[in-house]
């Protein structure tokens, strides 16, 4: 592999050129990440020290908030080092870490996100079977999958680009290191792997969110007998899934299921899967979420809660 490279490293070339708006967007993400690990954290210690986490829908929205720390972690770090450096490089080696990273925690996320909904699924739908089917057993066995699914999936990425030979040049158009920017680069027929990168990401990405939105219809049909307030319950208890998955979704679809070419707009709908999903995830699930805010205030505000009695 050596010898088909003789590039050593990248040149990243961010999101802008302008000192000015480099030093707002470092002022930015610097803030979105401190809320993307406060919010989380709070989340997880909150679920962990209570009983939710006995409940399938914490159980996984604690993995949740651990994969978006760990997925914002590979990218945002190195994004705001390189809003204030002079020159943004990273080494060959550790663009093809990132790469492999941000699509395994990224497919990891994916998928949980798939078992969050499968959870909702059971719980509106089969409700007198939800804790028979919903065991703990059954969420491990899950998260086990999601896991085993998104390293399947960012096994193949980095194979498919990891034997690509790089002679130059070695300017990426991104803020990270990412597949098409890296086919663009390649000294070599790309086109057979675009489609396969389509086929793996893409496609991925389409039959996920289909499913997805599959199990909200049949919710929702489900939902069509129930009293006013079991309905309204039921969707405020999906509502705050759906505004996730959309979030998530909608700017990932639009970059990987077309073929190899990249649009200046990428780099900002890759900002929305990248920062702004890991930020909102806990803002959305705890403003809507009654239990949620009960077992923050127990965690974290003991004394108040005594107070009150």
């Amino acid at each position: 592999m050596g010898n088909r490279n003789n590039v050593t490293f990248f040149i990243l070339l961010g999101l802008s050129q302008n000192k000015n708006i480099e030093v707002f967007c470092f002022v930015l993400f610097l803030f979105c990440y401190l809320a993307i690990w406060v919010g989380n954290v709070l989340i997880m210690i909150s679920i962990m020290c209570t009983q939710l986490i006995d409940q399938p829908m914490y159980f996984f929205l604690n993995y949740l908030s651990l994969s978006d720390l760990c997925y914002t972690s590979t990218v945002t770090p190195k994004l705001m080092t390189d809003l204030l450096a002079e020159r943004r490089v990273i080494s060959y080696h550790h663009c093809m870490t990132q790469l492999f990273s941000t699509h395994l925690f990224g497919g990891v996320e994916i998928l949980i996100l798939t078992g969050m909904a499968y959870d909702r699924y059971v719980a509106i739908c089969k409700p007198l079977h939800y804790m028979v089917i919903m065991n703990r057993q059954r969420c491990h066995a899950i998260i086990l999958a999601c896991c085993a699914g998104g390293f399947v999936h960012s096994a193949s990425q980095f194979l498919l680009t990891i034997f690509l030979p790089f002679c130059g040049p070695n300017e990426i158009d991104h803020y990270f290191c990412d597949v098409y920017p890296l086919l663009k680069l390649a000294c070599a027929n790309t086109h057979w792997i675009g489609l396969l990168v389509i086929a793996n990401s893409g496609l991925i990405a389409l039959v996920t969110f289909v499913v997805l939105m599959l199990s909200y219809f049949f919710i929702l049909y489900t939902i069509r007998a129930y009293s006013v307030e079991s309905r309204h319950k039921a969707l405020s208890t999906c509502s705050s899934h759906i505004t996730v998955v959309v979030l998530f979704f909608a700017p990932a679809l639009f970059i990987y299921i077309r073929p190899n070419v990249t649009f200046s707009e990428d780099k900002v709908f890759a900002l929305f899967y990248t920062i702004l999903a890991p930020m909102f995830n806990p803002l959305i699930y705890t403003l809507r979420n009654a239990e949620m805010k009960n077992a923050m205030r127990k965690v974290w505000c003991p004394q108040r809660l005594l107070s009150g009695k």
